[in-house]
């Protein structure tokens, strides 16, 4: 349970960390200027982007919310998926493309990991929703008793003689 815990925390800074590594990867390894222009246009805001909406979409499940940790298949996805994108700020000769490749390839497939487990999770939920407010509003009409005039009590102040 305290990895599940972990890796929903991880979820936001990662968001942070996992551009600014690549940035930092780059300056680390010695590339050229041309893939700095790919780190700074293309990798960051790709990285930076797929792991908000990665993190919005798993945050949004109820038993998410509810446990405050993610569930196995869930780690299983964001623990691949980060270490792909780690490995490819290493910038390996001969490693890059297939580490890239398959980094892009794991974060379509959480992508849809979790959407899969949204849609499983809201399934059923709409019809309960519903039902219940149709029951609610027929049953509140039902239950107005028919109109009559309301108790009035008049209090005076001063009685007037006649």
């Amino acid at each position: 349970m305290w990895l599940r815990q972990a890796f929903f925390r991880w979820l936001l800074p990662a968001a942070f960390l996992l551009p600014l590594w690549l940035f930092v990867g780059w300056a680390i390894f010695g590339q050229s200027a041309w893939s700095l222009l790919w780190v700074l246009l293309m990798a960051m805001p790709a990285v930076f982007g797929g792991q908000l909406v990665l993190t919005l979409l798993t945050r949004s499940r109820p038993s998410v919310r509810a446990e405050r940790a993610l569930s196995w298949w869930d780690v299983a996805g964001f623990a691949v998926w980060h270490a792909l994108t780690i490995a490819v700020g290493l910038f390996l000769d001969g490693g890059f493309g297939w580490l890239l490749t398959g980094a892009i390839v794991t974060a379509v497939a959480l992508f849809w990991l979790q959407l899969w487990q949204l849609w499983n999770e809201a399934r059923g939920t709409g019809l309960r929703v519903r039902e219940t407010v149709s029951w609610s509003a027929s049953s509140r009409a039902d239950r107005r008793e028919p109109s009559r005039e309301p108790d009035v009590v008049i209090i005076e102040e001063r009685r007037t003689r006649r």
